[in-house]
C-alpha cells in the first residue's frame, strides 16, 4: 500500500472496482488530489462482466480525453489480446438468445424461430469482451498505484463528519486513519455505504422488473454449439459462434447467462422472475438443480460441470432491483451502479457506469470552485441517472413479460437494440452525450412507453396468437424505423443480424 504522505485530499473515492479506479485515474490527470479506499483486497471475485459497443466507445473516449492511452487497448478484443493477454477476458461478438420450453429439449427450425443472434462487431478483432473482473479490476488498481494515487485497501469507512469538508474515519486491520477531503464519490456499487454516511434510503419501489439471480463461475463448461451439432441443429448461417457472445438461454420464468472466458472459466447464472414462481426458502443450490431439471436441454450440458476455485460456491442474490432516493448531497455524489440497478439482461451495467463517470467528472471539473453551479450540475446528473434507470427498467420488464412467447420477446427486444444504435450514433458523432440510451430523447421514450402499453394490452387480451404477434411486430418495426440502420425485424434475415453497430 502506498503510504499516505498526508491526510488532506480534494476527493475520496470509496470502492476500488473498475469504476472507482477509472474515476481516480481521470481525476488525478485533472490535477485533483485523490484517495481511493477499498474495503477488500484485489484480486477479488465480482460479476458484471459483459461489455458492449457503447462501453467500448466510452472507454476509447475516456482514454483519449483524459490521457489514459493504455486504456484504449481494452476497448476491443484484438488490442486487448495483443497488449495484455495475461489479463483474462472473453470474446463477445454480440447477443445470442435461445428459447427453451419446460420439459423439452431445445429445438428450432430453418427460420430460427427459437433463436436470435445480434452481432455487434464484424470480426473477432473488433469484438467486445467479457471482463474477468478479478483480473481487470486488479490491473486497474495497479495503474492507480503506479500513477502515485493514494490507495488504501482492507479499509472500512466507519465515520464521516461534514463541516464544509469531510473528516473520514477509516479502519484497517492494524490501524485507524483519519482523512479529510472536500468531496466523496461513492463507487461501491451498493447503497450500504451512502445509507450509513449520507442517510440515503434504498428501495425497489416503483420498478417494473422483479428478478433475482443464482450464479457462480464454473470450470470446463461444454460448448453450446457442441450440443446444437449433436442434436443436428445447423449453425451454418449463424453470424458468429454463439459461445463467443453474451449467450442467453431464455426460459419461461427467466433466463440464464453464459459468459465464456479465454481460460477454463465460464460465468453462469440464472436470473428468475419473482412474479412467476415462489422461491422463498430455497437455497441457491436447490434453485439451480430444480431449474436445470425443468429444462433438460440445459441440464444435459451442465450436468458434470464443477465450480471454479473462486468463488467456489453458488451465490443467491436478493431482489436485484434497487434505487437510492438521491444521487448526491452536500459534499458527495454516487456513481450509477451505486445509485441503482435493474437487471443484467442487456449487459447495460458497464456502459451505464462509464457514462456516469464522464458526466460526474465533467461536472466536478467545470464547477469545482463554484458550489452553486456544482450542485446545479449534480441535480441534473441525478435526474439523468433516475431517467436512465427508468428506461432500462421498462426495456427489461417487457422482456420478462414475453419470455414464454419468443415471438413477442424477439419483437420487444428490438427496442433495446434501436435505443442502443441511437446512443452509439450520438457518441460516434461526438455530439453532447445526453442521457444513457437516449433516455432524454422524447422520441425514444415515447417509442418504448407506447410499445409497453401495447404489450400489456396484447398480453391481457390474450392476443399472443400468430396474428397478435405479427401485428405487434409490425408496430415495433414501424416505431424503430428512425433508428433502424441494421434492418432489425427484416423477415428475410431470419433472426440472424450480422452487424448492428451504428452507421453514420
Amino acid at each position: 500500500m502506498p503510504e499516505l504522505s498526508d491526510n488532506q485530499f480534494d476527493i475520496i473515492i470509496a470502492g476500488g472496482g473498475f469504476a472507482g479506479s477509472i474515476t481516480a485515474l481521470i481525476l488525478n490527470n485533472l490535477n485533483f488530489k485523490v484517495c481511493l479506499i477499498e474495503k477488500g483486497r484485489h484480486p477479488r471475485f465480482a460479476i458484471g462482466e459483459s461489455s458492449t459497443p457503447v462501453a467500448d466507445l466510452l472507454l476509447r473516449e475516456i482514454a483519449s480525453k483524459y490521457n489514459l492511452p493504455w486504456l484504449r487497448d481494452f476497448s476491443r478484443y484484438g488490442t486487448w489480446q495483443a497488449s495484455h493477454p495475461k489479463v483474462v477476458c472473453g470474446l463477445k461478438r454480440g447477443f445470442s438468445f435461445f428459447k427453451h420450453y419446460p420439459g423439452q429439449n431445445f429445438a428450432t427450425d430453418a427460420n430460427h424461430t427459437n433463436e436470435l443472434l445480434v452481432a455487434a462487431s464484424v470480426n473477432d478483432r473488433q469484438s467486445d469482451t467479457n471482463w474477468l473482473r478479478a483480473d481487470f479490476d486488479a490491473f486497474l488498481v495497479d495503474q492507480v498505484k503506479e500513477a502515485g494515487i493514494s490507495y488504501v485497501d482492507l479499509a472500512e469507512i466507519f465515520s464521516a463528519e461534514w463541516n464544509d469538508k469531510w473528516k473520514i474515519g477509516v479502519k484497517r486491520p492494524d490501524e485507524e486513519i483519519s482523512i479529510q477531503a472536500r468531496f466523496i464519490i461513492d463507487a461501491t456499487g451498493s447503497g450500504a455505504l451512502s445509507g450509513r454516511l449520507f442517510g440515503t434510503e434504498s428501495s425497489a419501489e416503483g420498478f417494473l422488473t422483479n428478478s433475482f439471480a443464482v450464479f457462480s463461475h464454473f470450470d470446463n463448461v461444454p460448448r453450446w454449439t457442441g450440443k446444437l451439432c449433436r442434436d443436428g441443429i445447423s449453425t451454418g448461417d449463424f453470424p458468429y459462434d454463439p459461445d463467443h457472445s453474451a449467450l442467453h438461454q431464455v426460459l419461461d420464468e427467466g433466463w440464464m447467462w453464459m459468459l465464456r472466458f479465454n481460460d477454463r472459466r465460464t460465468s453462469l447464472g440464472f436470473v428468475l422472475d419473482l412474479c412467476k414462481s415462489d422461491y422463498a426458502g430455497l437455497s441457491a443450490e436447490q434453485i439451480w438443480k430444480d431449474t436445470l431439471k425443468r429444462y433438460p436441454g440445459l441440464g444435459e450440458i451442465l450436468s458434470d460441470i464443477s465450480l471454479s476455485a473462486v468463488p467456489g460456491k453458488m451465490i443467491r442474490s436478493e431482489r436485484l432491483q434497487r434505487r437510492l432516493d438521491k444521487c448526491y448531497g452536500a459534499g458527495w455524489a454516487a456513481l450509477p451502479h451505486t445509485v441503482g440497478f435493474v437487471d443484467p439482461l442487456f449487459s447495460s451495467g458497464i456502459a451505464h457506469t462509464l457514462s456516469g463517470i464522464e458526466k460526474l467528472v465533467n461536472i466536478i471539473q467545470a464547477n469545482w470552485n463554484d458550489n452553486h453551479s456544482l450542485y446545479a450540475g449534480l441535480k441534473e446528473y441525478e435526474n439523468a441517472v433516475f431517467e436512465e434507470l427508468k428506461l432500462i427498467d421498462m426495456l427489461v420488464a417487457g422482456c420478462y413479460k414475453t419470455m414464454d412467447c419468443f415471438g413477442l420477446f424477439n419483437a420487444w427486444s428490438m427496442l433495446y437494440f434501436a435505443a442502443t444504435i441511437a446512443h452509439e450514433q450520438n457518441l460516434m458523432k461526438k455530439e453532447v452525450h445526453g442521457y444513457f440510451l437516449c433516455a432524454d430523447n422524447h422520441d425514444v421514450r415515447e417509442m418504448v412507453q407506447t410499445s409497453y402499453q401495447e404489450l400489456l394490452e396484447t398480453i391481457n387480451d390474450r392476443m399472443a396468437s400468430e396474428e397478435g404477434i405479427r401485428r405487434f411486430t409490425e408496430n415495433i418495426k414501424t416505431r424503430i424505423e428512425p433508428f433502424n440502420t441494421a434492418n432489425l425485424l427484416d423477415p428475410s434475415l431470419k433472426n440472424m443480424y450480422r452487424h448492428t453497430a451504428a452507421i453514420l
